[in-house]
């Protein structure tokens, strides 16, 4: 009865949960290579990568509905291979909701505690409990094709919390709304994230938002994990050129390492000039070849600036993008720089054609790895 768990309902949420060594082929193919994550109680982490990384693969590991070939799934410490999807106690959110067209909003909210054999009564009051949650209580006699598509997801997140899971994974489930209501639904999922304390799995492709709402993202490529870190640290300290370049923007400058230590390195660019550098990732030593990555925000236009560390370059478009500006740069190489900043008392663009040189707004800001 899910009446007389709901004591111990705090209890339940918050598991760990650890993927030990994923492994998943299809023939030929690995989909996911060694794969481990340990993820905290209570904890919402964001599986982010491109298309064909593994991101959902692994979810459906998780949710069961797929074995892995090699591995293990391990919640609040005990192994749950063995289990069928309905006994694994995890809620999951689909990008298209999947809601019962049929059935009134409290219905599906109901239906997994229905399907559970709990009686009716406490079937009633849990509804309305999640539906009060997503603050959508006052709703439970609409049908679905009554509601807007931030309304239906937030019934979607309310049936998964109906059965009280331990685990709770969201594919996608932004993914078919519109710009302004997506942010508005992040804020609102991650809120009752937050009240609920249940741990979350987040499958996204979009950088800004496993950024925004993960305590911590695990980047993916090719079936690897590349990363597994807090935002911040996957933003400016990635550990890899493809986490730097698909995670934000970023500008890659050819160059030599001339030194380097642990506090950061010193490296020659192509383009002319030297750069001060993080100290650089992956098996690199001095007079090796490197690629520099700097990221817009890094960098300034400054005419008067003057040193070792500036760059040279013509502007070859400017684009107003609300607070802030965006020029294009070609540089003495022949690259393409992206230069952004504050778009203050109403700066002017600089016209193609202008000769600027361009900055580093702060010495260490770029990361080097060894180039390919």
């Amino acid at each position: 009865m899910v009446g007389a768990s709901q004591s111990s309902q705090s209890a339940q949420r918050g598991q760990t949960l650890l993927l030990d060594g994923i492994t998943q082929r299809y023939g030929n193919t690995l989909a996911v290579d060694d794969v481990t994550l340990d993820i905290k109680g209570g904890e919402l982490v964001a599986l982010l990568g491109p298309s064909g990384c593994g991101k959902t693969t692994l979810l459906r590991i998780i949710a069961g509905f797929m074995a892995q070939t090699k591995g293990h799934v391990i919640v609040g410490g005990e192994a749950i291979d063995g289990l069928p999807p309905n006994r694994r106690s995890v809620g999951i959110v689909f990008q298209n909701y999947a809601l019962f067209p049929h059935m009134t909003v409290a219905e599906n909210v109901a239906y997994g505690l229905d399907a559970r054999g709990v009686d009716r009564a406490t079937q009633r009051s849990e509804a309305q409990r999640m539906l009060d949650l997503v603050k959508l209580g006052h709703l439970g006699d609409r049908m679905p094709r009554q509601l807007s598509g931030g309304q239906q997801q937030r019934v979607a997140l309310a049936r998964a919390l109906a059965v009280n899971p331990s685990i709770l994974l969201l594919d996608e489930p932004f993914a078919a709304l519109d710009k302004n209501l997506r942010l508005d639904m992040q804020i609102e999922v991650k809120r009752i994230q937050r009240l609920s304390g249940i741990t979350t799995i987040l499958v996204t492709h979009d950088q800004e938002e496993a950024l925004s709402m993960a305590d911590r993202v695990a980047v993916l490529s090719q079936g690897r994990l590349e990363q597994f870190s807090p935002p911040t640290e996957i933003y400016d300290a990635p550990d890899s050129l493809f986490v730097n370049t698909f995670v934000g923007s970023a500008n890659l400058l050819s160059g030599v390492l001339l030194d380097a230590d642990r506090s950061g390195g010193t490296v020659r660019l192509d383009a002319g000039g030297t750069i001060e550098t993080r100290a650089p990732k992956g098996e690199v030593r001095p007079g090796g070849r490197v690629t520099v990555c700097l990221r817009p925000e890094h960098l300034r236009v400054d005419q008067a600036a003057a040193g070792a560390d500036t760059l040279n370059g013509v502007v070859e478009m400017g684009l107003p993008l609300g607070a802030t500006i965006v020029h294009e740069v070609r540089i003495a190489d022949g690259s393409a720089v992206k230069v952004s900043e504050p778009r203050i008392d109403r700066a002017a663009l600089f016209a193609p054609g202008t000769p600027v040189r361009l900055a580093p707004v702060a010495p260490r800001l770029a990361s080097v790895f060894a180039a390919a």
